[in-house]
């Protein structure tokens, strides 16, 4: 144990000495693995932090609810068209059946595109407002988070009372540093109560949740204000969450035998509605992701490989300039194996220097970037041991030749060549 102890002492300061004494040879040769790994790790840290962004976002909506709509997400928008553009709309009867009949569905939530409202509190006013409106389970399908108030009772609901919940942002265009909780709004030629705002959405990418410039009634109410049963509207959703302790399978099963029924479908017709899930949206993403990351260590290889030559031919170096060492040493015993160990520790500690030199590089880019990137970038443990470890693996292969080299000479010729 001592003996590799001394053994990786005396790589280390040979390495140093490498590294001092010939600063600008050292500097090109280490620049390559330097870019190498600035390259690699810097696209995985950004390309992590957005999935992690993304990803979050995504969790928001829930992984045990499932999406009604006409075509599935895993298909191109373009493709089959006009055959998924004369699929009817979920609509309201579609939610009753799956509320009285789907036993499997602990929830269920109809959401329907009322249309960009114009809203006034006394000489303030906001235009193109989106407004939504909802069915009572909304809220503990998505539970959205709120800044102040509330969401709607069952009383509140059934009656079709006038009462809003708004966007952060609508609720400091109308009331500044008025309190909104209380006040009343005018939309539509209608007085409404605001009873609730959404809590502001924060840096996401998929901002899944943005209630910000919007207003949020109860369906009830929607009825009273616009045709919601339209064939012809979009923006609907039909969103339903499964019963505690049901699979989302088993569940996707019953809303497809209770839909087919409720639209009268024969044996051999098509389903004309889709069935989506968030790991579909996951899966896709992370195939996304997955190529980004390969990206960037395409292009960080191209560094890499420039790298390791150099710090091989840095390594070719030192083996010729240490030969007469090498010699004595072999000649007082020691084995081709403590050689070869030598010399690969000092190439592996060669680029390490050049990988932590590419990872500060990178934390200073993320420190500088995260201020104006729409989401927060970070460094994480994960990305800092594998730059490392690409680091060790680059100078394995970098000083396996030289290494060798110095391993298998003949004590006496190493000898006479350094002399």
């Amino acid at each position: 144990m001592r003996i590799y102890f001394r053994v990786f002492s005396e790589s280390a300061m040979q390495a140093w000495s490498q590294l001092s004494g010939n600063k600008l040879r050292s500097f090109l040769s280490l620049l390559g693995i330097t870019i190498g790994i600035f390259c690699i790790i810097a696209i995985q840290a950004a390309v992590n932090s957005m999935q992690d962004n993304v990803m979050g976002s995504l969790q928001k909506l829930g992984d045990d609810v499932v999406y009604i709509n006409k075509m599935s997400w895993t298909e191109d928008p373009h493709t089959n068209y006009w055959k998924y553009q004369r699929r009817p709309n979920p609509n309201y009867k579609d939610f009753v059946a799956i509320k009285t009949k789907a036993e499997t569905v602990g929830a269920a939530s109809l959401h329907v595109f009322v249309g960009m409202k114009t809203l006034k509190y006394r000489s303030n006013s906001v235009e193109g407002a989106f407004c939504i409106a909802v069915t009572y389970d909304m809220d503990e399908i998505f539970k959205p988070e709120y800044e102040k108030g509330r969401y709607f009772t069952p009383a509140e609901y059934q009656q079709g009372a006038n009462k809003a919940i708004i966007g952060s942002k609508v609720a400091e265009e109308l009331f500044g540093t008025v309190e909104p909780i209380g006040r009343r709004i005018r939309m539509s030629g209608r007085d409404l109560e605001v009873i609730g705002v959404f809590k502001r959405s924060g840096k996401d990418l998929l901002k899944v949740m943005d209630y910000d410039n919007g207003i949020v009634i109860n369906y009830e109410l929607g009825k009273k204000i616009a045709n919601l049963k339209s064939e012809n509207g979009f923006g609907v959703s039909l969103n339903v969450k499964a019963a505690d302790g049901v699979d989302i399978e088993k569940m996707k099963d019953d809303l497809t035998g209770t839909l087919r029924q409720e639209r009268r479908l024969k044996p051999k017709e098509e389903d004309n509605f889709a069935l989506n899930t968030i790991s579909i949206l996951a899966k896709l993403l992370g195939s996304v992701f997955s190529v980004l990351n390969l990206v960037g260590i395409v292009i960080g290889m191209f560094a890499i490989v420039v790298g390791m030559v150099s710090v091989a031919n840095i390594m070719f170096v030192s083996v010729k300039e240490r030969t007469n060492i090498i010699g004595i040493k072999k000649a007082l015993g020691a084995k081709n194996g403590v050689i070869l160990l030598e010399f690969l520790i000092e190439s592996v500690i060669l680029c390490i220097v050049g990988g932590i030199l590419g990872l500060v590089f990178v934390y200073i880019l993320l420190a500088v970037l995260e201020s104006s990137l729409p989401f927060p970038v970070y460094l994480d443990l994960g990305n800092i041991s594998w730059g490392m470890l690409i680091s060790i693996i680059v100078g394995i292969l970098a000083g396996v030749i030289p290494a060798m080299q110095a391993a298998k000479m003949d004590p006496v010729d190493a000898i006479r060549q350094g002399a």
